[in-house]
């Protein structure tokens, strides 16, 4: 029986997900970081990348025919000649390209993706600044570095990891504002997603226990990987993450970049992933009600009575999706005493934004959405799917498979079957 891999890490964990050649699961692993200190990031990845995939049982393992990789995007590494970190990770929502943001708009076109203090390019740019940077001879990001450990190539990535470093993913090529930068020696080759690398190496096949026939393919960052492991794949369908921040993603024919509101497009076959994402989300719900309390309140709740409250739920100032505003206020009163209403407004609060933010999408040209697949913890409420449902005025549904790993692991079994079909 053939078996593919899909690894997904985050930023707490990481999970390995094995499928068959119908993508029925066989198996399921994973591990938690805990509490890592910065200078640990990178061996604390490595070693648990090893252990999750030697946790599989073996007679798995013997049939495993390819590995894809997904990891949090704009998350970077430095490496040396021999692909050691020269310094510690620097984590997706790393903001010191502040300090160099002046210098990213100089250099990048107007509304670009790179124009943002987390990302890829700005993280590069401030790296440059430092004094071990000279030792660097290759910018990878976490997927690709992890990818390396068994494939042994350094220097490769994928044009989803790569678009925050100011990839063209309409050309396919780096841009040459780009390429006139002194540091463009270090950027990685870049393929598609699910492309096949190589074999694993002998040491990390043996080590493993895999076929000497396992291919490392290309994999793509942890919100692709949900999304193709959602089963949306027609333009106008729609997944929305509701984890701790709301996180939107909408398939279109059209491409829709808006920099001053996070907006930007992955490329997905013949169409485009288009989002954004709201610092509104499951964190407000869970600063002020436990698990047990949000299950057991939001049963109470007539989800066809609309609440009388209106609030915009944030934990701390500012939002940029789909309002751009860094100063702006959380708006969580009047409070009142009855803890169902309270949640009531939170929940119809959330999804006018989860509203707002389509909207948002589909003002900019994006595919009018006919569709929402859910994710993340807030898919099991069914009280607030079908508020959600009320207010989007489309049928509303928990995603097939919510985890990224599985996302990863159809990568891993076909890059075609997961591609061709959103060319339709």
């Amino acid at each position: 029986m053939n078996c593919y891999l899909g690894i997904d890490f985050g930023t707490s964990g990481a999970r390995a997900i094995a499928i068959d050649r119908q993508r029925k699961i066989i198996d399921t692993q994973q591990s938690s970081f805990g509490s890592i200190p910065s200078h640990q990031l990178a061996q604390t990845w490595q070693d648990t990348l090893f252990e999750l995939i030697t946790q599989i049982p073996l007679q798995v393992r013997k049939n495993i025919q390819a590995i894809a990789i997904n990891g949090t995007s704009s998350t970077l590494l430095l490496c040396d000649a021999g692909g050691k970190p020269i310094t510690e990770p620097l984590l997706y929502n790393d903001s010191r390209g502040q300090a160099v943001l002046e210098r990213v708009k100089a250099i990048a076109p107007d509304n670009h993706v790179v124009i943002s203090a987390t990302s890829t390019l700005a993280k590069l740019i401030w790296w440059s600044k430092q004094p071990y940077f000279n030792q660097a001879h290759y910018l990878l990001h976490q997927a690709d570095w992890l990818a390396y450990l068994l494939h042994g190539k350094l220097g490769i990535s994928d044009y989803h990891n790569a678009l925050k470093l100011g990839y063209d993913v309409d050309n396919l090529c780096y841009p040459q504002w780009l390429q006139d930068l002194p540091f463009s020696h270090l950027y990685p080759q870049v393929l598609a997603p699910g492309a096949s690398v190589g074999v694993l190496t002998e040491a990390s096949r043996q080590r493993l226990n895999l076929p000497p026939n396992c291919i490392v393919k290309l994999g793509t960052t942890d919100s692709i990987a949900a999304f193709l492991a959602s089963g949306a794949n027609q333009p106008g369908e729609a997944v929305t993450s509701l984890g701790s921040t709301l996180v939107l993603k909408l398939l279109s024919r059209t491409k829709v970049t808006a920099a001053e509101f996070g907006i930007y497009s992955h490329k997905l076959g013949k169409l485009w992933l288009t989002g954004g994402a709201s610092n509104t989300g499951g964190a407000v719900l869970q600063y002020f009600f436990s698990n047990e309390q949000l299950e057991q309140l939001s049963a109470q709740i007539d989800p066809n009575l609309a609440s009388p409250l209106e609030y915009y739920p944030l934990i701390e100032p500012g939002d940029r999706f789909p309002l751009n505003d860094p100063n702006l206020p959380p708006q969580l009163e009047p409070r009142p005493s009855e803890p169902r209403e309270f949640l009531h407004g939170l929940l119809e609060s959330i999804s006018r934004i989860e509203k707002l933010g389509y909207q948002k999408l589909q003002s900019l040209g994006a595919d009018r959405l006919t569709r929402v697949y859910t994710a993340g913890g807030g898919a099991k409420d069914l009280t607030w799917q079908k508020i959600r449902q009320l207010h989007l005025q489309v049928l509303v549904s928990s995603a097939n498979h919510t985890e990224a790993a599985y996302g990863s692991a159809l990568l891993a079994a076909d890059q075609s079957v997961v591609f061709s079909t959103m060319q339709k």
